[in-house]
């Protein structure tokens, strides 16, 4: 049993959708259990991985009991599973990691201190990459200091650094999209909070695997096209101009 919780500390529930990725779990963890603010509760919603994802997700379990576990029934996709961890979630903060990303150890510290002193309710963070070995690219995903829903609409926060404000916003879930599913729950939080305000301070690091969703940029063009249409209702004129735009910025590398 751990007794960490601070009368200074809200809860920050971290959502974490987990699916084979076991090699990489156990360094997620370990950069949430060294945060340096300990009032926070991590669910791992497995959907239903096929390598031992539940037993490492198990074995911290034994060492911290602010990890939670749930596993689905079947193999649903991220929204499915990020959609479950926020309902089971009890925090007034609600923070997103996934499961092979990496928290740098004052990255709840510095950016809940960052929300309360400014009264936002809707952050996020540059952030570096890295390999699958965990070294540093050389790359630094920078943030606007201030982005409204066209803002997000043209550049997406870093999953791994966004937290907002449940108690005041309400917990928002998103419709059963199988990728760019944090996109859409980001455009569905800044409706709800008016802004997304940028911390400078580069507190998490997104890793770049071979043959991730993440990396198969060509097969994400018609799920950019159903957010835009179907989802977020965009004319057809808009939803053309921002292909063109995600098309030119991910060829060309600009972000």
């Amino acid at each position: 049993m751990n007794e960490f919780n601070s009368i200074n500390e809200d809860l920050v529930s971290i959502v974490m959708p987990a699916y084979n990725c076991a090699d990489f779990l156990g360094t997620t963890l370990d950069s949430i259990i060294d945060q340096t603010y300990k009032n926070w509760e991590v669910i791992v919603v497995d959907d239903c991985s096929i390598d031992n994802t539940a037993e490492v997700v198990k074995e911290y379990m034994k060492k911290d009991d602010r990890i939670k576990y749930h596993k689905l029934d079947k193999n649903s996709g991220a929204a499915v599973a990020r959609n479950t961890a926020v309902e089971l979630a009890r925090g007034k903060h609600m923070a997103f990691l996934d499961s092979d990303d990496i928290w740098f150890s004052e990255k709840l510290s510095k950016q809940i201190s960052f929300m309360e002193e400014k009264n936002y309710l809707f952050t996020c963070t540059s952030y570096t990459k890295i390999d699958e070995e965990g070294r540093y690219l050389n790359r630094t995903i920078g943030v606007r200091k201030q982005s409204n829903y066209d803002d997000i609409l043209k550049k997406n926060p870093g999953n791994s650094t966004v937290i907002y404000n449940a108690e005041v916003i309400g917990k928002v879930t998103i419709p059963n999209i199988r990728k760019r599913n944090d996109y859409v729950m980001w455009l569905s939080v800044v409706k709800k909070a008016g802004m997304l305000y940028g911390m400078e301070e580069s507190l998490a690091s997104h890793r770049i695997r071979n043959g991730s969703l993440s990396k198969k940029k060509a097969n994400l063009v018609g799920y950019h096209w159903k957010v835009y249409r179907e989802i977020e209702n965009l004319s057809l004129l808009k939803s053309s101009y921002l292909i063109i735009y995600w098309v030119v910025v991910t060829v060309f590398k600009l972000r």
